[in-house]
């Protein structure tokens, strides 16, 4: 190499996306996140088939609800205690609202939609927790309800069927609803734009 020589300076340009890696400290929590914002990205990639359930959970609920108003009938003295707590109709109520807000939330992302969304599924978690019990403390209840007013035990066995039928209807529907407003209410959801890698 001769000293006389002019070397050219060489300028290395990156795209955009090519930057070079920052460490941090925190590599656990990294994937930490990572997981959890797989788990989010399924659940966001669902919010209408979880909110279409949510209202179709509600409107069941309801409808076992209308079912249990025409209880009342002689020798019968007072209504299912299910029906007297109200159960299924302030339940249905919340579970109805949950699933509409996931469901506009899908069309329309905002931040203040999110936060009210993931309010209503909490309360729809903490309406079904109390489903449960309430549904637990009234079957342990109205166990004998029907054949224990009944004379002579005409139609007991069958219409004591139909009542456990409910109550166990009931519970089911009661426990997908927990899942599916706890799983929205603890992971949360960001617009589609935050999930892009």
């Amino acid at each position: 190499m001769n000293s006389r020589e002019t070397h050219s300076p060489v300028f290395l340009v990156f795209p955009p996306e090519i930057n070079q890696p920052e460490y941090h400290e925190n590599v656990l929590s990294a994937t930490t996140y990572a997981s959890q914002n797989l788990l989010q990205k399924l659940l966001t990639s669902k919010l209408k088939i979880l909110g279409a359930t949510q209202i179709l959970i509600g409107i069941v609920n309801f409808s076992f609800g209308i079912i249990f108003l025409f209880t009342l009938v002689p020798p019968y003295p007072r209504f299912p205690f299910i029906l007297l707590s109200g159960y299924p109709f302030w339940g249905s109520a919340l579970f109805i609202t949950s699933g509409a807000f996931l469901i506009a939330l899908k069309r329309k992302t905002t931040e203040s939609m999110a936060k009210v969304s993931r309010v209503m599924n909490f309360l729809s978690a903490v309406a079904a927790a109390a489903g449960i019990i309430l549904l637990t403390f009234g079957f342990l209840l109205d166990r004998n309800y029907i054949c224990g007013y009944s004379p002579e035990g005409i139609h007991c066995g069958e219409i004591t069927a139909l009542l456990v039928g409910i109550f166990t209807m009931l519970m089911i529907l009661n426990v997908i609803e927990l899942l599916i407003s706890l799983s929205i209410s603890v992971c949360g959801f960001h617009s589609e734009e935050d999930h892009d890698f």
